[in-house]
């Protein structure tokens, strides 16, 4: 598959980046300023904006598929992932592309008493504003034309771990589950590969 990757010089896009050519995909890093990720090596590595409708467009002509792994921690989180969301959906659609997976935020996801995880009691909430931001960005994914799957940590990113190789899809989400960059990359990469008309927001964690 051809797959563009939006947000690829963070930490969950390199790792989707890897996972893609490891799979033997055809693959667009999308990446504020191409000069400063030489190491993305086998990628076409290319300048784009995710809130940039048209520049969404461009840079997803001839694509199969579409990750977002991007973020901006210099915008408010709410403008953010709402137009990021909006420029994808439009974007992505005038460029023919008909799938879409995003790197989502448990803390929006029901944990387990069916409410959100960031309203259950006891959750960390310095950063509410951010987890908001994410909630208001999959509210206007649920709108989005394309076919699209929001992929989550159950609880959050192991920074230190060792990939496993494996991940399983969780029932709920779990403040103190965790999963590695490497594993959850093989998340994305199989919501890429996986057949269309699919769209959900799912949780995953180590297996």
């Amino acid at each position: 598959m051809d797959i563009v990757i939006f947000g690829a010089g963070g930490r969950a896009g390199r790792q989707a980046v890897a996972e893609g050519l490891r799979r033997g995909h055809r693959v667009t890093a999308v990446v504020r300023d191409p000069a400063r990720h030489g190491d993305l090596t086998g990628a076409r590595v290319v300048a784009g904006d995710v809130v940039d409708e048209a520049g969404v467009e461009r840079v997803a002509a001839g694509h199969d598929a579409a990750i977002s792994a991007a973020a901006d921690l210099a915008v408010p989180p709410h403008d953010f992932f709402t137009s990021s969301a909006r420029a994808l959906s439009a974007g992505l659609a005038k460029a023919g592309v008909g799938r879409l997976v995003v790197v989502g935020l448990a803390s929006v996801l029901p944990g387990a008493s069916g409410v959100p995880l960031m309203d259950e009691p006891g959750y960390p909430n310095e950063y509410r504003a951010f987890y908001l931001g994410h909630a208001a960005g999959l509210d206007e994914l649920r709108a989005c034309e394309p076919d699209w799957a929001y992929v989550a940590p159950a609880g959050d990113f192991d920074h230190g771990g060792v990939p496993t190789g494996r991940y399983r899809v969780a029932e709920h989400g779990d403040a103190a589950s965790r999963i590695t960059y490497a594993d959850f990359a093989i998340a994305l990469l199989d919501e890429v590969e996986a057949p269309r008309t699919r769209r959900a927001a799912v949780s995953v964690r180590e297996a």
